[in-house]
C-alpha cells in the first residue's frame, strides 16, 4: 500500500488539474512497479510540461535525433540516502539529455523546496541549464533550494523508489540495470494510462546533484547537484 509514502506537507497541496505521469521501473529486467508523480503545473508549467511531454514521447526526435522520452532510459546514478537520478535519454551516463524546448532552458523558479523524500527536482549544470534530467529525493536535501527547480513529487510507488534506492552507492554507481520499463500519462479520473503513452523503444540511457555542498564552483559538466 501507500505505508511508505512520504507525507505530504502542506506547500504541497495538490491542484486537481495538475498532470499525473508513471513510470515502470525494472531492475535488472524484472518489473519492480509503478512509481506515480504529481507535477506542479500551477507552480512551473514549464518545467512540468517538459517532464509530461517526456513521459509520453508525443513530441517525437529532438536535436540530437534521439526521441525525446523517457522510455528505456536508466536511473545511471543513486545515493541511498539522497537521490536516485535519471533522465539521460541521449547517452545515458549523466552528460547528455535533451528537454522539449529544443537543448536547455531556464530555470522557472525557486517556489518550491526540496521538502524530503518523494520530492521530483531538475539535475542541471548550473544556472539555466534544464534538460531532461532529474532526481527523486530519498532523504532531506535543503542545500539544493534555490539551485535546482522541484517540479513535483511522488504521489504512490514510494516503495519503488525504496527499491530503486537498494541498488545505489555512496558513489552513485548502481549494483543493478534501473531502467524505465514504461512511462506515460495517468488519465485525469486515474483510470488506466493515457493513450498516448510512450510505446517506441528508446536507447537505454553527467548532470548531478551536489551530494554535499562545494567548496568552490569550477566544475565541469553536470555536478552541481
Amino acid at each position: 500500500g501507500d505505508c511508505c509514502a512520504p507525507p505530504s506537507p502542506p506547500s504541497w497541496t495538490m491542484a486537481n488539474s495538475n498532470p499525473q505521469v508513471f513510470f515502470d521501473i525494472a531492475l535488472d529486467g524484472q518489473v519492480a512497479g509503478r512509481v506515480t508523480f504529481e507535477l506542479f503545473a500551477h507552480i512551473v508549467p514549464k518545467t512540468a510540461e517538459n517532464f509530461r511531454a517526456l513521459c509520453t514521447g508525443e513530441m517525437g526526435k529532438g536535436r540530437s535525433g534521439k526521441r525525446l522520452n523517457f522510455l528505456g532510459s536508466t536511473f545511471h546514478r543513486i545515493i541511498p540516502g539522497f537521490m536516485c537520478q535519471g533522465g539521460d535519454f541521449t547517452r545515458g551516463d549523466g552528460t547528455g539529455g535533451e528537454s522539449i524546448y529544443g537543448d536547455k532552458f531556464k530555470d522557472e523558479n525557486f517556489k518550491m523546496k526540496h521538502s524530503g523524500k518523494g520530492c521530483l527536482s531538475m539535475a542541471n549544470a548550473g544556472p539555466n541549464t534544464n534538460g531532461s534530467q532529474f532526481f527523486i529525493c530519498t532523504g532531506s536535501t535543503p542545500h539544493l533550494d534555490g539551485k535546482h527547480v522541484v517540479f513535483g513529487k511522488v504521489v504512490s510507488g514510494y516503495e519503488v523508489v525504496q527499491q530503486m534506492e537498494r541498488c545505489g552507492s555512496s558513489s552513485g554507481t548502481t549494483s543493478k540495470r534501473v531502467v524505465i520499463h514504461s512511462c506515460g500519462e495517468v488519465e485525469k479520473d486515474g483510470g488506466a494510462p493515457a493513450a498516448k503513452r510512450a510505446r517506441t523503444e528508446a536507447p537505454a540511457g553527467e548532470v548531478q546533484v551536489l551530494h554535499i555542498i562545494r567548496k568552490h564552483s569550477g566544475s565541469r559538466g553536470a555536478s552541481s547537484l
